[in-house]
């Protein structure tokens, strides 16, 4: 397959009455020539790393290199454990590891990119999120990393998955895309059900600027994760309940794709613009680098 259209995917996973992560796992082992089998393993270990970099994150004494970030994941632990957060247990279940994931990027620690380190905590908190609160078996949940996978190479395909390309929407963007569609899958939804997700999230991201303070990929990237996730779910939600997107996900790419290419240099991953033009995000880039 030439992953450059969600539709494309859509329509063999309608034939073949099977989901896109079906298509796309026995594609994958065709192409990298292993078993399927194989191909599957080695989704399952990315899951695997995505679990610890959640257990990683949660330390409410861990700073980044910096300075600048750490404890926001242990802290919405707290809130959350004490049935404080206004969003509910799924929800603040989500906002945890998001955080948790990112903070663990920031301070080092080894992470899955999804599709960047940048918006790295989007998808294991949608889909380790649900897998819990619904009790699915983590085959569901590796399948649906596959899925993930799929829509985030057709968005590097037609447009990009880079800041610096494309801006934030390029990054926490897709990666709340993909979320969106991983999460309709494992929660029994349609293939065009999860085209409609992604197309859905991507949409409600569209123009994010890539601004980070300092230059470094930690504020307001961290908490950008944490919205990312949101809405995915909310993406999610609007699709099972056969909400349907009336922009297609493939023309929402190009759409995306145009708004990166006329967006300003400063508002792609230079820290030129954006938050860290502000007098505050100056001034914490002086403290960082003098």
């Amino acid at each position: 397959m030439k992953y450059d259209s969600i539709a494309d995917l859509v329509k063999i996973a309608e034939e073949q009455g099977v989901n896109i992560s079906d298509v796309v796992i026995k594609d994958q082992a065709m192409v990298r020539e292993v078993t399927e089998a194989e191909a599957y393993a080695q989704m399952e270990k990315s899951l695997n790393v995505m679990r610890e970099s959640v257990l990683e994150g949660i330390d409410k004494d861990k700073r980044s290199a910096s300075g600048l970030t750490g404890s926001s994941a242990y802290k919405m632990r707290v809130v959350v454990d004490e049935g404080k957060n206004i969003c509910g247990k799924v929800f603040g279940e989500a906002m945890v590891k998001a955080l948790a994931v990112s903070e663990t990027n920031a301070c080092m620690g080894k992470i899955v990119a999804a599709p960047t380190a940048g918006s790295c905590g989007i998808l294991p908190a949608a889909i380790l999120t649900i897998m819990e609160d619904k009790g699915l078996d983590e085959e569901k949940a590796v399948k649906a990393l596959f899925t993930a996978s799929a829509v985030g190479m057709v968005i590097a395909t037609k447009a990009s998955i880079a800041g610096a390309e494309g801006g934030c929407q390029a990054e926490c963007g897709s990666g709340s895309a993909m979320a969106a569609s991983a999460l309709v899958e494992m929660c029994g939804g349609t293939p065009k059900m999860a085209e409609h997700a992604c197309a859905i999230a991507l949409k409600n991201i569209l123009g994010l600027v890539c601004d980070p303070v300092a230059g470094l990929v930690e504020i307001p990237c961290i908490k950008r994760n944490a919205m990312g996730v949101a809405n995915a779910f909310v993406a999610a939600e609007l699709a099972l309940a056969g909400i349907e997107s009336a922009i297609p996900a493939d023309e929402v790419i190009w759409a995306m794709k145009k708004i990166g290419d006329s967006m300003s240099p400063a508002l792609k991953e230079t820290a030129d613009g954006g938050l860290a033009a502000t007098p505050t995000g100056k001034a914490l880039c002086k403290k960082v680098f003098g």
